[in-house]
């Protein structure tokens, strides 16, 4: 009989949806063939997750949890915005973030082992994925902590379509904080201050202007005055900190902040689906080839 190891029962579970006892038993009945083991799983009923590992996830939801001084954002991601309105999968995502923001994993292996009432939550994302009849995703969180006299701000856009997290130091303001956050939302900042612009992209840019005035005929003792001032513009479209605040464009957000005594320190902003390249089909052929046509 062969010898079975733990990376094929991972890889047997991820293919088709089953729990760890009855992907390890369907190798042990297969001596370890990982097509004829998903077979076997089919067979019995209990490959419901088959071949959904290769689609697209590209839609879902975002949310965020506060948990006292913790607070954490993910990304759950569906094949469907239909799914992601389902009450069900809503349930499967908080589930999740919830989890996340009590444990502080450190990366996703670890997110994904946590447990929730005896089940990990890498089995519950194949449980929703069995349930539910999509590929279903955890692609992705942070968390952030706090000091007592810090305040977190969280916005949730288009019912989870967009969520922010922000955190604001030596501040209790609660209302400030969300409007921050709800800047974010819709302003998209990359950095939170020109400082944290990492030095690659700073030089990027140089090199871009730099380009851009000469090919302007500008004379070359005057290009590196332009750049400057251009760069100064670049970085405050850039940065949280620098740019109007989107409630009054008169004051910086970082202005708005500083009247009720905070700082901002960190942030993130989570879209569904980002830097996922989505599958574009005909929806006449998509039905066809359902059909067997």
């Amino acid at each position: 009989m062969a010898k079975i190891s733990a990376q094929q029962v991972k890889e047997l579970r991820e293919m088709t949806g089953v729990g760890m006892m009855d992907a390890k038993k369907a190798l042990v009945e297969v001596d370890g063939d990982m097509d004829k083991a998903v077979d076997f799983l089919r067979e019995k009923g209990l490959a419901k997750a088959a071949k959904k590992a290769d689609r697209i996830a590209a839609e879902g939801l975002t949310a965020t949890y506060v948990d006292g001084n913790t607070a954490a954002i993910v990304e759950v991601n569906s094949e469907t915005d239909f799914v992601a309105k389902n009450e069900q999968f809503q349930n499967y995502v908080q589930t999740i973030v919830k989890a996340v923001a009590e444990n502080k994993p450190a990366d996703m292996d670890e997110a994904n082992a946590i447990e929730v009432d005896g089940q990990s939550i890498s089995d519950l994302v194949l449980e929703a994925t069995n349930k539910i009849g999509e590929k279903i995703s955890f692609r992705r969180f942070e968390v952030l902590t706090k000091e007592d006299g810090d305040v977190f701000g969280v916005y949730q856009h288009n019912g989870g379509l967009i969520s922010v997290l922000v955190k604001i130091a030596n501040s209790s303001d609660e209302t400030v904080a969300r409007d921050v956050a709800m800047h974010i939302a819709a302003i998209n900042p990359q950095y939170v201050s020109p400082e944290q612009v990492p030095q690659d992209v700073i030089e990027k840019e140089e090199a871009i202007q730099k380009e851009i005035a000469l090919n302007e005929g500008k004379p070359e003792n005057i290009v590196e005055k332009m750049i400057k001032g251009r760069m100064q513009k670049f970085l405050a479209e850039i940065s949280l900190t620098e740019q109007p605040f989107v409630k009054d464009g008169d004051v910086t957000v970082s202005q708005y902040v500083k009247q009720a005594g905070g700082e901002v320190e960190n942030f993130v902003r989570f879209a569904v689906g980002e830097g996922i390249e989505k599958r574009e089909e005909n929806f006449a052929d998509e039905v066809a080839s359902q059909m067997n046509i």
